[in-house]
C-alpha cells in the first residue's frame, strides 16, 4: 500500500503527465497493486547488472545514475514524476548503471512485475495505460540520448564539418 490517497495520487498523475486519463476510480482500483519506498541521501535503489523486477515512479526527491566507476559522478538523473527502471523491467536485462538516491533521497511508488501480471488480467485498461507510459518515456530516452550524440558530434568534429 502507499502512503498517498486517491485524490492525491489523481492529482499527481495530472500534474506530471503520468497515467493522465486515468479516471479517480481507476486511480482507486490501482493503488492496491501499488508499493511505496522512501531511500535515503545516496541510497542505492538498483544496482548495475541486477535486473530490475519493478517498474517505478518518483513521487519526491530525485535520483542519479552512476557509470562503471565506482569514484564517478553522475552521468545523469530523474526527477520527481519520472518512470524509472522500465528498460530492465520490460526487456528483462541486466541495468547498465546503478541508481542512487539524491543527496537528499527519493520516495517512489512502484508496480511489481507479479502485480503487473495481474493488472493486466484484472484491470487491462489500467495496464495498457501504464504501458504507454512506460513507451513514452523510452521515447523520450531514445530522442534525449540522440540529442546527446548529436552534441558530442559537433563537440568532436565541429559544426558542419563531415
Amino acid at each position: 500500500m502507499i502512503s498517498l490517497s486517491v485524490p492525491e495520487l489523481f492529482t499527481f498523475f495530472q500534474e506530471h503527465s503520468v497515467c493522465e486519463s486515468l479516471t479517480k476510480a481507476e486511480v482507486e482500483r490501482l493503488i492496491p497493486y501499488l508499493q511505496e519506498k522512501t531511500y535515503k541521501g545516496r541510497e542505492i535503489v538498483f544496482e548495475r547488472g541486477e535486473v530490475t523486477d519493478n517498474l517505478s515512479l518518483i513521487t519526491e526527491g530525485k535520483v542519479d545514475f552512476i557509470g562503471h566507476a565506482e569514484d564517478a559522478g553522475a552521468v545523469g538523473e530523474q526527477h520527481v514524476g519520472t518512470l524509472v527502471g522500465e528498460m530492465s523491467f520490460f526487456d528483462r536485462k541486466p541495468r547498465n548503471l546503478r541508481m542512487i538516491a539524491g543527496h537528499k533521497g527519493a520516495k517512489m511508488i512502484f508496480l511489481t512485475r507479479p502485480m503487473y501480471d495481474r493488472l493486466k488480467v484484472e484491470e487491462p485498461y489500467i495496464a495498457v495505460n501504464i504501458l504507454e507510459n512506460a513507451i513514452v518515456s523510452l521515447d523520450e530516452l531514445v530522442r534525449h540520448m540522440g540529442d546527446d550524440i548529436s552534441t558530442l558530434g559537433h563537440y568532436m568534429h565541429g559544426f558542419g564539418k563531415q
